[in-house]
This record gives structure tokens, sequence and C-alpha cells, in this order.
């Protein structure tokens, strides 16, 4: 038993390091380039098989999570995606309008205007849950991974196109809303 237990530990060492020595030097091989795209692009494991990035990229399943996307155009600013976020990368401030904005291409009606719509992938874990909850589906997942950087604050995507004179414009155009509803209540 002892001795059909101690063969078996040697053959299995002898394999393995077979199989180390072979990929050693099979490795002083550079494969030939081949075309990421093509069916049989991981059938060849001789040489390197290392993706020589940037000039080599692995294609991109097509339900894969990678960077968060928003078409500011289609938002309606209902913040579902922010209270879904498990780790709160998403910020969102909303200003109310007195009357309807315009129409999403779904035919939804906006009533808010996006002053702030940040999104801070260097805290997003992937998982898609603000992609889900979307009514208008204008948070998606694009296909785009590498946006590497030297800073933290560089993974701070805005997405709101507002500049700070507009969101005091529309603040005011809602206070003076406001005033006015109240003074129209007290006569």
């Amino acid at each position: 038993m002892i001795f059909k237990t101690a063969s078996h530990a040697f053959r299995t060492a002898i394999k393995g390091l077979s199989l180390t020595v072979k990929h050693l030097f099979g490795a002083r091989r550079s494969r030939t380039e081949l075309n990421i795209k093509k069916d049989n692009y991981f059938d060849q494991q001789e040489g390197i098989v290392t993706v020589q990035y940037p000039r080599e990229k692995m294609p991109i399943p097509e339900v894969a999570r990678y960077q968060l996307q928003v078409d500011i155009e289609d938002c309606i600013v209902c913040d579902l995606c922010a209270k879904a976020c498990p780790v709160d990368c998403i910020e969102i401030e909303a200003i109310k309008s007195p009357e309807a904005i315009g129409k999403t291409s779904d035919g939804s009606v906006k009533r808010l205007y996006p002053a702030k719509f940040n999104i801070d992938m260097a805290k997003c874990m992937y998982c898609g849950l603000c992609t889900v909850v979307c009514p208008t589906e204008c948070i998606t997942m694009s296909n785009e991974y590498d946006r590497s950087s030297q800073k933290l604050t560089d993974l701070i995507y805005g997405f709101s196109d507002m500049t700070d004179s507009e969101v005091a414009q529309r603040k005011a155009e809602w206070t003076k809303f406001q005033a006015d509803k109240e003074a129209a209540k007290q006569k």
C-alpha cells in the first residue's frame, strides 16, 4: 500500500515536471501572430501563448460587464441606479422643473434636470444592478475596459452636461415657481 502511494506520487511529480520543462522550452519559440477574431485563435498552443497587449486584445463577449456608460438625454434622473448600487459609486443631484422638459427615446416624460451625475469607477464592482433597474435603459455597460489612470480622481466620470450657471438658473426657476405657488395659496 505504501509503495503503491509512493510510486503514484513519483509518477505524478515526473509528469508535472516534464510538462513544466516542455512549456519552459516552448516559450522560447514565439508563436506567430494570429488575428484574434479567427475561430482557431485558441487552438495554437505552441510557443508563447500570452496575449501581447496592447497590440493584441482578447475578444470581448457580448454579455461582458465593463465600463458604465450613461446616455444623459434618455435619463429621467429617477435615482434608481444610485439606490440599487451596493457600493454607492453613483452620485446624482436632480433639480425639479416647473413643467415637462422633454421626452426620452422611449417616450418617458422628463421633469428633472441632472445637475450632477457622477460615477466613480474606482468604487464600481461591475455588478450591473444599476443597468437592470433603469426604467429608460440609459445606463449600460459598454465594451470598453481599458481606462487606466495614475490618479483615482480620473476614474470619476461626470455625465451631466449642465454648467454651474445653468444649475443656478434652474434652481432659481424652481424656487420662483415654489414661491409663486405659495403666494397663490395665500390669496
